[in-house]
């Protein structure tokens, strides 16, 4: 049956052709993101998907702070929802308290109603990336490569039980062990702990500088005393794919 045939049954039958229903997006203003300057400030989260040993799909959530490049979270689930997205939230804020905002693609896990009200109830800000433009996501996108790379193209998984015991186990590796060139060749561990032993100085400092500036019996030339040198912020994630030779040098290691 041909598209002129069907267009004629149509308009003798009085039909019309269903309009396929918008997908619903993040009603809030995209501006540019700012980044991150102290640790736990800014999160990012995605997922990623792999398979079991017997076919089945199963979806990991992968958390970030932008900052100290740490992995958060890397929990699997067999289906990922809104409320089990909430859930992992909960227990990472239980531990390290709430950031100021996360950032997210517009999947509907994220954008859903049980994310709502945990942002409104923890008072998170949730900042959306534009459709199509994973890019504005970097700091997970680049750790989503690093986890597939060295963990899920090598591992083999039986079942959820046996995936979270070893993506445990890598996630401990990456944060204690595995030195990260942003980082200065430090562990994003050691990175924290360095920035936060910085972080009450530096306010501290700051107070004090502010307080002998507002004098009114300062000179007129007196300059606002300086801080020490802080501690270099992290640079950009690089996204880029690890040729053949890496990938084989990974698999030797780890053999």
């Amino acid at each position: 049956m041909n598209a002129k045939r069907v267009y004629r049954l149509y308009r003798q039958e009085g039909l019309q052709v269903r309009t396929p229903k918008r997908a619903k997006r993040a009603a809030q203003a995209r501006v540019p993101l700012s980044g991150a300057s102290r640790p736990n400030q800014r999160w990012s989260m995605d997922f990623v998907s792999d398979r079991f040993a017997d076919g089945r799909w199963f979806r990991i959530l992968t958390v970030v702070d932008q900052y100290t490049r740490e992995c958060l979270c890397v929990h699997a689930e067999r289906s990922q929802t809104g409320k089990k997205v909430a859930e992992q939230l909960s227990r990472i804020v239980a531990r390290r308290g709430s950031p100021e905002s996360i950032t997210s693609d517009n999947g509907s896990e994220f954008v859903g109603k049980a994310m709502e009200a945990w942002s409104h109830q923890n008072g998170v800000k949730l900042d959306f990336i534009r459709p199509g433009k994973p890019v504005e996501n970097g700091f997970v996108e680049s750790f989503n490569g690093r986890l597939r790379d060295e963990c899920l193209n090598v591992e083999v998984f039986f079942d959820v039980t046996d995936a979270r015991t070893k993506l445990e186990k890598w996630q401990a590796d990456y944060n204690h062990r595995r030195p990260h060139s942003s980082l200065d060749d430090r562990t994003p561990a050691e990175f924290r702990t360095a920035a936060v032993a910085v972080l009450p100085f530096a306010l501290s400092t700051v107070d004090k500088a502010l307080s002998t500036a507002c004098q009114g019996f300062a000179d007129a030339g007196q300059k606002t005393p300086a801080l020490d040198t802080p501690l270099r912020p992290p640079s950009e994630p690089k996204m880029r794919a690890k040729g053949p030779s890496e990938r084989s040098h990974i698999l030797e290691v780890v053999n």
